[in-house]
């Protein structure tokens, strides 16, 4: 038995796009098989009154899609118009839902009709359309998905496609290896550093039919780039609250998925403030961001895990004085709403082999949690609540703590606790205690790429005067540890008396 779609807007303002919709899920080679449109224009006339007709055909729908334009359409008796009658039905009888919003009519927005839209976005996964056809475009992929999902249909996605134009010989073993020996100590990985290369991708369904997948060129490729251009993350920092050129920092990542991550969170923290705890606080000195680490690392790996890696777009990270954006070209599944992300929730992850490459090297800690998780640490951080927005794929916007600049100072909102901005390698000197390895600094600066801890931290601050290695004739000695110089142990006491740490 075929779906019922029953389509809800204005029947006016959208009366182009209703016809179209009704002809082309009606003659869709493809969706025609599985769906029925219902159009109360078109039903059989009746004696029932009209209320009565639309909405016991909302009742009986499987799917209800709605459209949102600059009208709100004729009011009942109860001054709620037919179409938001039906959406209220639709949602208290739990129908799958999809709503389609039409650019370029905010602006002149009946004010009814933009209180609906608010509560349509606070409840459902929704797209933008300009024309006709790109609205039957989003609503076939829209469909698709649903079947597939229902596993009505097949289609081979992006991540388990093969790339037909790579080998193994474009696999970095390196990399790999280094994978390998972080999954097992994170999940108890099964195989060894050395492991065959095809055995190990076949474990992570990476490796079909004696070929490697896409996922695979994007995890452990050598260039990933270079048979998908468009898989970068794509860095830029605003002094201001807008985008204006010039752009004081930009950078392009490209590399592997981790690489990826990791510069990107790296971007960001080498850019925001820092707390270093409050006075008397302890004999330690310790380094605080101003967005907790794990939360900026949570939206990067969600927009890297979750993209849609067939779009010519690219994950883009911005920050400005008030915030940072991370945005990607994908979307919301269905199955969620803005409001469920607040939340631990089910996972339905767009590129599943992917992203249990991330799970296995502990970057996803626990399918499902991340936006929640994000929530959670900017309420504990006394951030304001991070928003989403799905205008043009999907992004998440991050708060900074309010700003009142103050002898270069950051006031947050949590009492006592007041942020600063150190320099790369001044953080080198205020975290390094004692004598420390390369990997425990870092460590204690919560970077996770090694290339640029040494390149935008470590050497700079070898090379300021401030730190010296204990074993200077052999420098890459596996005991090799770092300690302050006198002009270093100067340079701590200093930023301990300008920031009141005594």
């Amino acid at each position: 038995m075929k779906q019922k779609v029953f389509l809800s807007s204005v029947q006016k303002e959208f009366a182009q796009e209703r016809e179209a919709l009704h002809r082309h899920l009606l003659s869709d080679p493809v969706l025609q098989l599985f769906f029925e449109p219902i159009l109360f224009e078109k039903l059989p006339a009746l004696s029932e009154q009209p209320q009565k007709v639309y909405l016991k055909e909302v009742t009986h729908a499987e799917v209800f899609l709605i459209l949102i334009g600059e009208s709100y359409g004729f009011e009942t008796s109860t001054g709620i118009s037919p179409t938001e009658l039906e959406y209220n039905l639709a949602q208290k009888d739990a129908v799958f839902s999809l709503a389609f919003i039409k650019n370029d009519t905010d602006t002149k927005r009946h004010p009814k009709e933009t209180a609906l839209l608010s509560k349509i976005q606070n409840n459902l996964s929704y797209k933008r359309f300009s024309t006709t056809e790109e609205l039957i475009r989003e609503v076939t992929k829209a469909l698709v998905n649903l079947l597939q999902q229902k596993g009505l249909i097949q289609i081979e996605g992006f991540d388990s496609t093969i790339a037909k134009k790579a080998s193994l010989l474009d696999i970095d073993e390196e990399k790999l290896n280094h994978f390998i020996n972080i999954a097992r100590y994170k999940r108890g990985f099964p195989f060894r550093e050395g492991s065959a290369v095809p055995k190990v991708l076949s474990h992570l369904n990476l490796y079909l039919a004696d070929r490697i997948t896409n996922s695979a060129l994007l995890a452990f490729g050598k260039n990933p780039q270079q048979f998908f251009p468009a898989a970068v993350v794509k860095c830029a920092h605003f002094h201001g609250d807008f985008i204006a050129k010039p752009i004081p920092d930009h950078r392009v990542i490209k590399g592997d998925i981790f690489m990826q991550v990791n510069e990107a969170v790296d971007f960001i923290l080498a850019k925001i403030a820092v707390s270093v705890g409050m006075r008397l606080e302890s004999n330690q000195a310790p380094l605080k961001y101003e967005i907790p680490r794990p939360v900026i690392a949570e939206a990067i790996v969600n927009a890297v895990a979750h993209r849609d890696y067939q779009s010519t777009g690219s994950v883009q990270v911005m920050l400005f004085s008030d915030r940072v954006t991370i945005s990607n070209p994908g979307g919301l599944p269905m199955e969620l709403t803005l409001e469920k992300l607040k939340h631990d929730h089910a996972s339905y992850p767009k590129n599943p082999h992917l992203a249990e490459a991330l799970y296995q090297a502990g970057y996803i800690e626990r399918f499902g949690t991340g936006t929640g998780e994000i929530f959670r640490l900017c309420a504990a951080a006394g951030l304001r609540e991070p928003t989403f927005n799905l205008e043009e794929g999907f992004s998440i916007t991050i708060y900074r703590p309010t700003t009142g600049q103050v002898s270069g100072q950051v006031s947050g909102q949590v009492t006592g606790q007041v942020f600063t901005y150190l320099t790369s390698i001044e953080r080198v000197v205020w975290v390094l205690e004692a004598e420390m390895k390369r990997d425990e600094i870092q460590e204690a600066l919560e970077l996770k790429h090694r290339d640029n801890f040494r390149e935008n931290y470590l050497n700079p601050a070898i090379q300021e005067g401030w730190v010296e290695m204990t074993i200077p004739d052999k420098p890459t000695s596996s005991k090799q540890t770092y300690r302050l110089t006198r002009k270093g142990l100067k340079k701590k006491k200093e930023l301990k008396v300008k920031n009141n740490y005594i």
